[in-house]
């Protein structure tokens, strides 16, 4: 898959495992939890809105409690490209 091959790895965890990736041409090269499209900046604007990381966990199954915890991380290293983001969606909306 093409896709994988140029994505890049922005945040991961133990033994180099991949937490966040950010892939050209895929959600629009936003950071987005591991190989999936669910951006990392739609679950922190979820949780401004005021969900609960359980809330989080029912509405998108795929995700488990370690991919909220690196988007969170990913959010407190790059809070400007987060904000950003939500704010041209809004602006989008």
């Amino acid at each position: 898959m093409n896709e994988t091959k140029n994505s890049q790895v922005v945040l991961s965890g133990a033994g180099g495992k991949c937490l966040i990736r950010k892939t050209p041409g895929v959600c629009g090269g936003d950071a987005c939890i591991r190989s999936t499209r669910i951006m990392v900046w739609l679950l922190v604007d979820l949780k401004h809105q005021g969900a609960s990381d359980q809330e989080i966990l029912e509405g998108y199954p795929t995700l488990t409690p370690e991919d909220l915890q690196a988007a969170w991380e990913y959010y407190r290293q790059h809070p400007q490209e987060i904000d950003d983001a939500i704010a041209g969606q809004e602006d989008e909306d």
